[in-house]
């Protein structure tokens, strides 16, 4: 879409769903490439990066982020900033500091967006950019996308540049993108890669066949507890993965998909707090206290528990690669419950990232597809993580199950907003 077209769509809708915290009129840019907008927490020259927060994080930024600064350069054009979870964690898309999004799919209650990309996914839910930029540390891009119904991109680490952008773990944290389709978000991937690794082939990567290729999908008995709908879709959609020509196993899948939970959330407030940990003790009155309560349970991380942790993730890794051998993807929901009533939510638990922080733990790049909508009308999403550094295969069989299923074709009726 145009950029007159992008500001003309938020002006109608944003009023209502809370998507931006800040347009850019004209759009950045110059050049007439597809639109996008960054999530909060990436700098951008001369303008504020709020991060969620009631103070920015940096009132003025000398230089856009790497990523927003390869679009641009690529003629693409920037449309605005998006809301985000406050410090960026968070998985439901809460804000009790500045405010936040509504998921676009409920016109008569008011539903969680996820998190932590809360603004960027219902921006692009809603049709308002193209493409829009987030940050992945738990599994902040892909929840958020399976909540809203679109496609969310996660690289493994150092195809991105983090430069920029801020952070909440750094040994965590990747640069990922939102889009309505796996060939748009593939796009914008091929766009703002290239840091420590070349980008991928997003062409060949769109257009590859996927028969033949071995696929492990996790069982019901290996998921835990999941909405009946979730359930439901879930085996519908490994059917339906199964008219591309791979081969769906089910497997167990190898102890640290479930130990991987706590200690990806463990190292997160434990490098988060050492990041923020003098703001919080300055702002704390202004944040949001759930936020805080996260940052401070990692205050007991002492180096040598942060060591021990980084070296146990070290051997997490090298296991599952031995695992992960014989597939050549791992499937799974992105999340195990749809997007409850922003009322409904208990902060003291993080069950949309309960399935999607093992890609972060163990490195992997991951998407999440839409596949379906459950009987209320709310999109759920099926992942699909792949073996360390191949984006090109997750690309490949995303697409293939995208081509199959249809569901990039489906977009929530604003009409009640």
């Amino acid at each position: 879409m145009t950029p007159d077209e992008a500001l003309a769509r938020i002006d109608r809708c944003d009023g209502a769903l809370h998507a931006f915290v800040r347009t850019f009129r004209p759009a950045l840019g110059h050049g007439d490439g597809p639109t996008f907008a960054a999530k909060d927490l990436f700098d951008i020259a001369g303008y504020p990066t709020g991060g969620g927060a009631r103070t920015p994080l940096d009132p003025a930024p000398a230089a856009n982020s790497v990523a927003v600064q390869r679009l641009l350069d690529a003629g693409w054009r920037c449309v605005g900033k998006t809301h985000t979870v406050e410090l960026a964690f968070g998985g439901w898309g809460t804000n009790r500091a500045v405010g936040q999004p509504r998921n676009p799919w409920d016109a008569a209650a008011a539903r969680v967006a996820g998190g932590s990309s809360s603004g960027s996914a219902v921006a692009v839910a809603a049709g308002m950019c193209d493409v829009a930029l987030g940050s992945d540390t738990g599994g902040s891009v892909r929840i958020p996308a399976a909540t809203c119904g679109v496609v969310g991109l996660k690289p493994s680490r150092g195809l991105v540049s983090l430069s920029g952008v801020h952070p909440l773990s750094p040994p965590l944290d990747t640069v990922g993108v939102l889009a309505r389709s796996v060939a748009m978000a593939a796009l914008a991937l091929g766009v703002i890669a290239g840091d420590a690794r070349p980008s991928p082939d997003v062409g060949a990567s769109l257009r590859a066949d996927v028969a033949g290729r071995r696929l492990a999908a996790l069982s019901p008995d290996a998921l835990g507890e999941l909405h009946p709908e979730v359930a439901r879709l879930y085996a519908e959609a490994l059917d339906r993965l199964a008219t591309t020509g791979v081969t769906v196993e089910m497997v167990e899948g190898p102890p640290v998909l479930n130990t991987s939970f706590l200690a990806n959330g463990r190292m997160m407030a434990g490098e988060g707090w050492r990041i923020w940990g003098r703001r919080i003790a300055e702002r704390e009155a202004e944040m949001d206290p759930w936020i805080v309560r996260r940052f401070r349970a990692g205050a007991d991380l002492d180096d040598a528990a942060l060591r021990q942790a980084h070296a146990q993730r070290a051997q997490d890794q090298a296991a599952f690669a031995g695992w992960m051998e014989d597939f050549d993807g791992l499937i799974s929901p992105t999340c195990p419950i749809p997007a409850p009533p922003i009322t409904e939510v208990d902060e003291n638990v993080s069950p949309l990232s309960r399935l999607t922080r093992a890609a972060n733990w163990l490195d992997l790049p991951a998407i999440s597809v839409p596949c379906g909508l459950t009987d209320a009308g709310l999109p759920v999403g099926l992942q699909i993580a792949g073996r360390a550094l191949d984006e090109t295969g997750v690309i490949s069989l995303g697409a293939a199950f995208e081509a199959e299923s249809g569901w990039d074709s489906r977009r929530p009726d604003l009409s009640g907003f």
